[in-house]
């Protein structure tokens, strides 16, 4: 039918006339129709019903601007392909994406093109039905791609947007700066968990930015909040903590899974905080414990911040100097003299049991008792090579510590 339509003379004439006509019902209409998709969406979109008073004005304001995007189109002809991300979106997009899910849009736009195309019969001039009808699944096409574009850019923004502000909250962690600002900087990426940890290591050559991106989705897929940031061969990584570890599991627990992105080297994990206000003193302790790992060539990867208190000390961090006089020192001191003169013997005579109980006077299984409270004291064994490398640097600043006092 169209065929021989356009084969007759004045056809097309005919067609611009109708399509007048029915551009004038369409523009009588709009209000309507308007009024009718957001009626529509309120029934069917539960989504919708949830929302507040003013962003359901809002996604009105924008079924209104479709229709009229419409109309215009439909006037020019509907030739060419309507500037819909313009005239129907105009300023929202970062809105839009913010306010309302990818779905949910397809869904309200569903709903709008539906009651276009329940009105057909009378919005249509006479002979203008079939017209009307294909110009509105071709204007139905190009909301659906228009969409799609708006989300993917607003997501490319987004995620350049999140990046540069992870970037600024870790450097402001990292050196104490506007930590009365950081509730609000984390609210801005959605973040809600805690604990918090950190963890610092290096990153893999010429890995770019991907380091970040494989860590932030490992640790998403975790079910954890993350901010992520670069400093030149480093990568610092914040973690709010989900609810699947136990207290006593943290922070080695959540940042194991995590170790093998990084780069070759040491992975280090600052000690958990209640909140992301105070990551600062975790992110400072997996930093200053990642330059002082190397004194510890054998140490496990991840390894905590606060097993390196020692090198850590000796490399001039005041939190660590004191970290092992407070918790190790002062134990000792407290629990009375015998523990520290016996420590202090064990360890000057090569851990051996006897040569300290022939020192002391005492018998061998009074020396190991002593020795085991030790252990129960400080959580480091007299009798490990490690644990009496923490004691003896411990005592040393503890007995340094209280020379300067007097």
């Amino acid at each position: 039918m169209n065929s021989q339509h356009q084969d007759v003379p004045g056809a097309a004439d005919d067609r611009d006339r109708v399509r007048a006509d029915t551009v004038r019902r369409l523009e009588r209409s709009m209000g309507a129709l308007g009024t009718a998709a957001v009626t529509r969406m309120e029934e069917r979109l539960g989504w919708f019903r949830r929302m507040s008073a003013e962003d359901r004005s809002w996604i009105g304001l924008v079924a209104q601007s479709g229709v009229a995007a419409f109309v215009d189109w439909f006037r020019s002809s509907g030739s060419g392909r309507p500037a819909i991300t313009v005239e129907v979106f105009g300023t929202a997009p970062r809105e839009l994406t913010r306010s309302v899910s990818l779905q949910q849009t397809v869904d309200m736009i569903r709903v709008v093109i539906e009651v276009v195309e329940a009105q057909v019969d009378s919005l249509a001039a006479p002979g203008g039905r079939q017209q009307l009808r294909e110009a509105v699944l071709r204007y139905t096409r190009e909301v659906a791609f228009s969409t799609a574009k708006i989300y993917a850019r607003a997501a490319e923004a987004r995620g350049a947007w999140d990046a540069r502000l992870e970037a600024l909250i870790v450097d402001a962690l990292l050196h104490g700066d506007s930590e009365d600002g950081l509730d609000t900087w984390g609210s801005a990426l959605g973040w809600s968990h805690t604990p918090v940890i950190a963890l610092a290591g290096q990153a893999q050559e010429e890995a770019g930015t991907k380091v970040l991106d494989d860590l932030r989705a490992a640790a998403r897929r975790m079910g954890h909040d993350v901010l992520a940031g670069r400093q030149g061969g480093r990568v610092v990584v914040v973690l709010g903590v989900g609810g699947r570890y136990q207290e006593e599991e943290l922070p080695g627990a959540a940042a194991e899974p995590l170790a093998a992105l990084f780069g070759p080297g040491p992975v280090v994990v600052g000690p958990a905080v209640p909140e992301l206000r105070a990551a600062g003193a975790s992110a400072r302790a997996a930093i200053s414990g990642l330059r002082a790992a190397a004194a510890w060539p054998d140490a496990p990867r991840p390894v905590l911040a606060d097993d390196l208190w020692p090198e850590r000390a000796l490399q001039g961090d005041g939190d660590a100097r004191r970290s092992l006089v407070e918790r190790v020192y002062l134990p000792l001191t407290g629990a009375g003299s015998p523990l520290l003169d016996t420590l202090s013997v064990y360890l000057e005579h090569a851990s051996s049991l006897e040569a300290t109980a022939r020192m002391l006077f005492v018998h061998p299984n009074t020396v190991r008792y002593r020795l085991s409270r030790i252990a129960e004291l400080t959580g480091h064994a007299p009798s490990d090579g490690r644990g009496s490398f923490v004691l003896r640097i411990a005592v040393a600043l503890g007995r340094l510590a209280a020379v300067s006092r007097e």
